[in-house]
């Protein structure tokens, strides 16, 4: 640890609002904090729903801010924190809605982004800066912030707790003498979801193949409830359809216990991740290198460079790092045979 620095580091702040795959990457910086300044303060700036999965790690102070509030969630913020002053502020999200709210986090230091990867005035809100890393995985990216504190960069270790009713939960779910394979089909976008009748096809395969019991989750929007109904409706085998029916603990629970996920670009890949599951991840809308799950990125079936190709002219060495190739049409580029194809290489190496 390279302690550089002229203050003591008593009180430290994280502003990360979302998403639930990004806040699931912090986890391992507030345990890297704890290890490493074991007397320091900790707080969380964090979103309403990621909350529900991590704001009960132990030993951090949470504030919740609640976008939907409007104008008033910063006015509640400000009020909270009212008379505080940290020693640093983790301001770990660039967009305008929360570089505002790290204006009403009094601190010394404000350690934000590198230039190449802030924008929406990020720059203005912060006094130090991470340093810059080309074909950085998100991560690896959070992980560094801790460094210009000098401190080491987070280890990728995840802890998240959870109950033992989330535990009987999931094991309700599962089979205990079947493989587990859990399908997450949708993602925040809808450009990044693979088409319902391949997500089918592919859970037939895992249970004519492979004996798989097949568990289908979503959450409670309209959206993600008809598609895994989509999906179930034309399978030929059967699948467990628990879409909107489990909390998001629940689902860390149901991740934990199971054998694999398959998703596509969305948070559950991440919480599973964190739950030390295997997750085989359809990738063609994003690039897996940067966002995909980072211990099963062997497990990707990666048509993103294809994607990329096809929509915007550029190969993923010329386009800038982090280039969505969210098009009509790109998650099509993933076949079913090379998707059921990775599944039997998974099974193959864990026999």
């Amino acid at each position: 640890m390279n302690r550089d620095l002229t203050i003591v580091l008593k009180s430290i702040c994280i502003l990360r609002l979302s998403a639930l795959g990004d806040v699931t990457h912090v986890v391992p910086v507030v345990h890297s904090l704890q290890a490493q300044l074991p007397e320091a303060r900790i707080t969380w700036v964090i979103g309403k729903i990621e909350a529900k999965l991590v704001g009960d790690l132990p030993g951090v102070e949470f504030i919740v801010f609640n976008k939907s509030e409007g104008v008033a969630a910063y006015r509640k913020l400000r009020k909270t924190l009212a008379g505080r002053r940290f020693d640093a502020l983790l301001h770990m999200q660039v967009a305008l809605r929360a570089n505002l709210a790290a204006a009403m986090v009094p601190a010394t230091l404000k350690i934000g982004y590198d230039k190449p990867r802030s924008k929406d005035m990020h720059s203005l809100f912060i006094n130090r800066r991470i340093n810059e890393a080309k074909g950085q995985h998100v991560r690896d990216c959070l992980a560094s912030f801790l460094e210009p504190l000098g401190l080491n960069a987070a280890p990728p270790c995840w802890e998240i707790p959870l109950t033992s009713d989330d535990r009987a939960f999931a094991q309700a779910q599962l089979d205990s003498k079947a493989l587990n394979v859990v399908i997450s089909p949708c993602a925040s976008h809808a450009l990044r979801n693979w088409p319902a009748e391949r997500y089918a096809r592919l859970a037939d395969y895992a249970v004519q193949r492979h004996g798989a019991k097949v568990i289908l989750v979503g959450s409670t929007a309209p959206f993600e409830i008809e598609y895994c109904a989509e999906i179930e409706q034309m399978m030929t085998q059967s699948a467990h359809n628990i879409c909107g029916k489990d909390t998001l603990k629940q689902l860390a629970a149901l991740l934990a216990g199971a054998d694999l996920l398959v998703a596509p670009d969305t948070g559950p890949a991440h919480i599973a991740n964190a739950m030390g599951t295997d997750v085989l991840g359809l990738y063609a809308a994003s690039n897996p290198r940067r966002s995909g799950p980072y211990n099963s990125l062997q497990w990707c079936v990666d048509r993103y460079p294809e994607a990329l190709q096809k929509f915007t002219g550029k190969s993923a060495d010329d386009a800038r790092w982090g280039a969505k190739a969210e098009f009509p049409g790109a998650m099509e580029l993933i076949t079913v045979e090379e998707t059921c194809e990775m599944l039997d290489r998974w099974v193959a190496a864990r026999a």
